[in-house]
């Protein structure tokens, strides 16, 4: 039998190195879906419940394991249905590529069932490389540049195929005119800043006394050299959400998340430094930055089209992070301010109190943060972890201490609902020896997690570690709105659309023959996170939290709290029982940098 065009699709792949490819079926891919018949599942179709889902795993897949993910769909409503997965892709710069299946070339233009202009479609979410294959010799070409594209720029690319090119019998590109041939392989490379821009960049790192160190998930290959900088110039360092896993977070001098999502020590530090080092993060919030004037900067990324952004750097620094800190090192001079650093290890150590006097408030039943907590101590080496959007976020970000080799990711830029369980699955296809925990929102859960435990169901056996725990908090509510609706508008919980149903997720994935556990309590958490941890295969823990717990923000005010307490009242009919007095009382514990700090200036108005 001839080679078909689908045939050669999948040899490609398997040339590049792919070995999953996270997919759902359709009439679109049919030749594709028989080339894998044929090839013995090889690369392996992993099957998932929806387009977006498969998505997300490739990208939880490409996150975890810095290979390129693969997915593919059929046409029209399945192309479509990947675009919020490739979405997530492309704003947090993780390789993927998407293989999509089209109408026969001779029904385009005839508004043909499932008919979709995919180029016009695909045109921004896959702006740095998206072509239709129209002729067999032209698929090798367009095949490896979109495999090279996405690894080389660490963005989203579209191979689309019509479903009658992919029965066509394949030839290669001649050696002849308007024939475009092509090659395997991506180089390795690391670029590196000029000598000029280097020794600038020292200059002014080496004239400030107060320096702030932000890292995001450019600089996770240079974890020794972003310890030895920070120690050169005593600085402190904050992370940025997709950065968490580059340090420690047990290091004295990491102030931890930054941002809406982020810490005490991390908003105070950009408060007050004089000199500030932006390396691998394009981290958007100004606001959370120092003021404009207050301090010099200097940015180091990859990327030259994401320099210079976010806030006035003196000096751009576009290259790979280790190489750029391995080449300035030497050009930095020890600074001798050792105050600025012991004042941020101070902050760090209250902040750590801090986050474990707010796990052990009372709360009706479960404090959230308790459970968030509760794990830090219990991760194993070598966990990943995924968490939702959401308030599961604040949690994430704000109680796990991650150490070593712990990697850890969530939907940075584009904040979408619903990658947490898919993130895992595709991790545990590349690390299938590892652990690995998604901390989702009972709204995410009901959304895509659910279904995707089918998934889970379906492949677990072959893990070589079967541990994947899905940790649901369970407070029946979109908590992350309702808590900016009384923030921000000073609204109460608005019920319709806020309010959502209890459901049994243990005994959901009970029935599909994993494990579940349902916590009602607070002395019942610790206990399932060991079981869950012991567990010889995938567990869901059903955790039934306290809506009423604030996912305060570092720079809160405590006017802007209690007005948030206050608003909980109004037309919730079932906190009606809790008197103001007793409510703002409670969440006045939960606040950053309040009263209990009476030793720092503005405390007394809980700044």
């Amino acid at each position: 039998m001839s080679k078909k065009v689908s045939d050669h699709v999948l040899e490609r792949l398997r040339d590049w190195g792919v070995e999953h490819v996270f997919a759902y079926p359709g009439d679109g891919i049919n030749g594709l879906l028989a080339a894998w018949g044929r090839a013995d599942d090889n690369p392996r179709f992993i099957q998932a419940r929806h387009e977006e889902m498969a998505a997300f795993e490739a990208v939880g897949y490409a996150k975890f394991s810095g290979r390129v993910g693969v997915c593919a769909a059929t046409s029209g409503p399945g192309a479509i249905h990947l675009l919020n997965g490739l979405y997530d892709a492309k704003l947090d710069h993780v390789p993927v590529v998407a293989i999509v299946g089209q109408t026969n070339r001779s029904a385009m233009g005839g508004s043909y069932q499932q008919e979709i202009d995919l180029l016009s479609l695909y045109k921004d979410v896959a702006s740095d490389f998206c072509e239709m294959v129209t002729v067999p010799e032209q698929l090798p070409n367009v095949l490896d540049r979109a495999m090279r594209t996405a690894m080389a720029r660490r963005s989203v690319c579209a191979v689309i195929i019509p479903a009658d090119v992919q029965e066509l019998d394949y030839s290669p590109p001649e050696h002849a005119f308007k024939m475009v041939p092509s090659s395997l392989g991506m180089p390795h490379y690391a670029p590196v800043p000029s000598d000029e821009d280097l020794t600038r960049a020292a200059e002014v790192l080496n004239a400030g006394e107060k320096v702030a160190i932000l890292v995001g998930q450019g600089a996770r290959g240079a974890r020794q050299e972003v310890m030895a900088v920070a120690d050169r110039l005593n600085a402190g360092v904050a992370k940025a959400l997709l950065g968490k896993d580059v340090l420690d977070d047990d290091l004295p001098y990491v102030t931890g998340s930054i941002g809406l999502l982020g810490t005490r020590p991390s908003y105070e530090m950009m408060e007050n430094c004089d000199t500030l080092l932006v390396i691998g993060s394009s981290f958007p919030y100004t606001q959370f930055m120092p003021e404009f004037g207050q301090a010099r900067a200097v940015q180091i990324d990859i990327d030259p089209h994401m320099v210079g952004m976010r806030y006035p750097f003196e000096v751009n620094l576009a290259g790979d992070a280790q190489a750029a800190l391995t080449r300035l090192l030497p050009l930095l001079k020890a600074n001798k301010n050792k105050s600025w650093r012991k004042t941020i290890e101070k902050d760090v150590s209250r902040w750590w109190e801090v986050m474990q006097r707010r796990a052990a408030v009372d709360a009706e039943p479960i404090n959230p943060e308790y459970v968030a907590h509760s794990l830090s101590d219990l991760l194993p080496d070598d966990v990943i972890l995924a968490s939702d959007s959401g308030s599961a976020a604040n949690w994430y970000a704000r109680h796990l201490k991650l150490r070593g080799a712990m990697r850890g990711s969530l939907s940075g830029t584009l904040a979408t609902m619903g990658p947490g369980v898919p993130y895992v699955i595709g991790a545990k296809f590349a690390h299938g020896d590892r652990p690995a925990i998604a901390l989702v929102g009972d709204g995410a859960m009901q959304m895509n997690g659910m279904a995707e435990l089918i998934t889970v169901a379906k492949y677990w056996q072959e893990w070589q570690d079967p541990r994947l725990i899905v940790a649901v908090l369970n407070n029946q509510d979109l908590n992350q709105v309702t808590w900016e609706m009384r923030a921000m508008a000073g609204a109460p919980q608005f019920l319709p659309s806020q309010s959502i149903p209890d459901v049994a997720y243990a005994d959901f994935a009970r029935s599909l023959g994993l494990n579940g556990i349902r916590i009602e309590e607070p002395g019942g958490v610790r206990g399932a996170w060991e079981a869950a941890l012991r567990s010889d295969k995938p567990c869901v823990l059903d955790f039934v939290t306290d809506p009423a717990v604030p996912p305060i923000p570092p720079h809160a005010t405590l006017d802007q709290i209690e007005a948030a307490a206050t608003s909980v009242l109004k037309g919730d009919s079932d906190r009606a029982g809790m008197v103001r007095q007793g409510l703002k009382a409670k969440v006045q514990e939960f606040l950053p940098g309040g009263r209990h700090r009476p030793d720092r200036p503005g405390a007394e108005e809980g700044r």
